[in-house]
C-alpha cells in the first residue's frame, strides 16, 4: 500500500500498485467518500489486506461505514470485502448480480446485505445519487462504472487506466505521452476484444458516457484526472478499436511478473 491522499473535497484514494515488469506499474485504487453516508468503492488487493484495513480504519470509524461498491468481481477489487463486512454492521454491498454469484465462488454475503445495480440503475444514498454505466472496456461481464451526480465524479472502475514507469497521483504530474501509451496497453490488454468491436458502436457506447460530462474521473488503475484533462481521455478511448489487439510478447515477461507480485506478497 501507498499513502491515501485526496482527490476531491471528501474524496479519499487508498492506492496501491502492481508491478509489470517490462512495462511498469499498474495503479491499484480504491475510493472513500465519508460524507453523508460514507461509501468505499471497491477494496483493494488480497496482498494488500492488512495494510488495505489499516489505512481505510484509520480514515473512517467501521461502525459509519454505510456503504461499498465493488465494481466487479476480480481480486484486486475484492480483496478486502469480507473483512471489511465483518468489521462494519451497517455497510451493505452494491454490485451487480453477475460480480455477486462470481463473489460467492469464494464467500457469501447475506442477501440482506447486498444491493444489486445494473446499467442504467440510479441508487439514492441519503443526498448522493448514484448512477451506473457499463464502461468502455472491461474484463468481466459484471462491471459498473459509477457515477456520483452530487459532485460528477466518475468512478470508471479498469477502464481509462494506464501502465506507469513511475506513479503519479494527478495527471498533471505525469507526461502526457506516458500515460497514453500505457493507456493504450491496459485498456487493449483488459479488453483484447476491442480488436472484434464494431468502432461505431463502440464510439456510442464512449459517447454516451461522455455525455455525462464528469468533472473528475477516477479509475481504478489511473491517476486523478479533472477539469478539462478528463475530455482526451474519451478521445483517446474512442481509438481503442482501430488499435490491434495487445498481447504479451517480449516486453512482458511473465515469469519476472509472478516473481514481483511473490516479493509484494512477502515483503521481501
Amino acid at each position: 500500500m501507498k499513502p491515501s491522499y485526496t482527490a476531491g473535497p471528501d474524496i479519499q484514494v487508498l492506492p496501491s500498485a502492481l508491478p509489470i515488469p517490462g512495462l511498469g506499474d499498474q495503479p491499484v485504487n480504491a475510493f472513500l467518500i465519508r460524507d453523508g453516508q460514507p461509501l468505499l468503492i471497491d477494496t483493494g488487493m488480497p496482498v494488500d489486506r492488512e495494510g488495505f484495513l489499516a489505512a481505510l480504519w484509520s480514515l473512517i470509524d467501521p461502525a459509519d461505514l454505510r456503504w461499498v461498491v465493488i465494481t466487479h468481481d476480480d481480486r484486486d477489487h475484492t480483496g478486502a470485502l469480507l473483512p471489511i463486512l465483518e468489521a462494519a454492521p451497517r455497510a451493505k454491498v452494491i454490485t451487480n448480480a453477475i460480480s455477486l454469484t462470481r463473489i460467492s465462488e469464494e464467500f457469501a454475503i447475506p442477501p440482506e446485505r447486498v444491493v444489486t445495480a445494473n446499467p442504467g440503475s440510479r441508487i439514492k444514498l441519503g443526498d448522493r445519487e448514484l448512477s451506473f454505466h457499463r464502461p468502455p472496456t472491461f474484463d468481466s461481464p459484471g462491471t459498473l462504472a459509477a457515477f456520483d451526480h452530487s459532485d460528477g465524479t466518475l468512478y470508471s472502475s479498469d477502464s481509462f487506466g494506464t501502465v506507469l514507469r513511475e506513479i503519479g497521483e494527478d495527471f498533471t504530474e505525469l507526461a502526457e505521452r506516458e500515460f497514453f501509451d500505457g493507456f493504450d496497453i491496459l485498456n487493449r490488454a483488459i479488453a483484447p476484444w476491442t480488436a472484434l468491436a464494431d468502432e461505431a458502436k463502440f464510439t456510442a457506447s464512449v459517447r454516451e458516457l461522455a455525455r455525462l460530462r464528469p468533472e473528475r474521473l477516477l479509475s481504478a488503475h489511473g491517476p486523478t484526472v479533472r477539469g478539462r484533462a478528463v475530455e482526451p481521455l474519451f478521445t483517446a478511448m474512442a481509438r481503442i478499436p482501430t488499435l490491434p489487439a495487445w498481447l504479451p510478447g517480449a516486453d512482458l515477461d511473465l515469469e519476472a511478473a509472478l516473481d514481483a507480485h511473490e516479493a509484494v506478497a512477502t515483503g521481501q
